[in-house]
């Protein structure tokens, strides 16, 4: 069953308008999360919202939004005045322009939605405007509000539905100048750029996620696993790295490296593949419950109880 939707309105080209649904194509629930604790009792810490200068806690109903234009000195905008500015982009996603999607900065993009028809009613209209992008080989450029602010969205048409990206404005990108201004000018040989090729070329492949494991969230199973079994917490050795010292010596021996690499035999691909399936699953099953059979298709009824350090 698909999660809840993020947006509900509509998707309109010119004069032709279908109601859509916009759901995140995402999502960050899969990674171990951590409570906060009080160290002496083992209780989770509480946040409460309290008033700055009287240190007592105020309900939701009474707090209001606030620009500051200096010290201790605030306009208060209040929700129905936030209403009244309401964009026509709150319940629409118009498409603005269609672009090439060579000509949109990797730095614009922020994250990705999945656009589909909302309900039964619809679908020819959105699959005119989707076949319309797909047979232009274009990117459409609209917008809509989400989270009471209007976002540039990028539509591009994915099987059949669409993938709408948000894009972030030019005020919100730094420029590149300030960071790279200060790097030298060096020239590079035509030997060391021969001897960079050649590594670059034995390890070209294809970009396939499902060969990646994500390392520090699979330590982090086993940190918790070990300490649920009790077992001592031993600490690593960790890699040093090294002065380079000779260019032409580290590429030559990159390209050794590298050649041996390609040679060995792959057996990550299987525990990779194990990881993506849903990371928590790998914990180990809480106490008094047999593991489910099909791990990859079946969810822990209950989440497994934390030991305090």
């Amino acid at each position: 069953m698909a999660p809840r939707a993020n947006w509900k309105g509509f998707l309109r080209l010119s004069l032709v308008t279908c109601p859509v649904a916009l759901y995140p194509a995402t999502s960050e629930s899969e990674k171990i999360s951590f409570n906060q604790l009080n160290r002496q009792t083992g209780h989770r810490i509480k946040y409460l919202k309290v008033d700055a200068d009287t240190g007592e806690e105020v309900p939701n109903e009474d707090i209001v939004k606030g620009y500051q234009l200096e010290k201790d000195q605030f306009i208060e905008v209040s929700k129905e005045e936030l209403e009244e500015i309401a964009l026509e982009s709150t319940r629409t996603i118009e498409i603005d322009e269609f672009v090439d999607k060579t000509d949109i900065d990797p730095r614009y993009l922020i994250r990705p939605y999945y656009i589909r028809p909302d309900g039964k009613v619809g679908h020819d209209a959105f699959a005119v405007i989707r076949e319309t992008i797909r047979e232009m080989d274009k990117v459409a450029i609209g917008r809509v509000v989400l989270t009471n602010r209007e976002h540039i969205i990028a539509l591009e048409p994915m099987d059949k539905g669409l993938v709408g990206t948000l894009l972030r404005y030019p005020y919100e990108v730094r420029s590149e100048q300030e960071y790279f201004d200060e790097i030298q000018d060096v020239k590079v040989t035509k030997d060391m750029l021969d001897l960079a090729r050649h590594i670059v070329n034995q390890k070209a492949g294809r970009f396939r996620p499902e060969k990646f494991e994500d390392h520090y969230e699979t330590a982090l199973i086993d940190l918790i696993n070990q300490k649920r079994a009790g077992k001592p917490i031993l600490p690593k050795d960790r890699p040093k790295g090294e002065n380079v010292v000779d260019l032409m010596d580290a590429l030559r021996k990159s390209v050794g490296a590298a050649t041996a690499e390609t040679k060995a035999p792959k057996k990550a691909a299987k525990k990779a593949k194990k990881a993506a399936a849903g990371q928590k699953e790998m914990l180990m099953p809480i106490a008094g419950k047999k593991p489910a059979k099909d791990t990859a298709a079946k969810k822990p009824s209950a989440k497994p109880q934390r030991k305090s350090a």
